[in-house]
């Protein structure tokens, strides 16, 4: 929830300043701040986007899976090694 209102508002400020922005004047600082600060609006939207698409979740679920691969070939080697160290007595 917090996310779609924290959008929103950015949404709503791009919206809001973009056509009382001066960017066709050419290359002159208010220019520059014009296009900066719309590029730093629109980073704000995607990771919005990025946080109500679950894209971090999926990441975490695979990061589990890896870990617990991991710890299963750990487990697996380490149980190996117990039983040549068993056979060499």
């Amino acid at each position: 929830m917090k996310s779609v209102m924290y959008m929103g508002l950015a949404l709503g400020m791009l919206f809001y300043a973009v056509p009382r922005l001066d960017i066709r004047s050419g290359l002159t600082l208010p220019t520059v701040f014009g296009v900066i600060w719309v590029l730093f609006a629109l980073m704000i939207v995607a990771a919005h986007l990025h946080e109500l698409i679950g894209v971090d979740e999926r990441k975490k679920q695979e990061i589990g899976r890896v870990k617990r691969m991991k710890g299963w070939q750990m487990e697996q080697m380490l149980s190996g090694r117990r039983k040549l160290m068993q056979f060499k007595k």
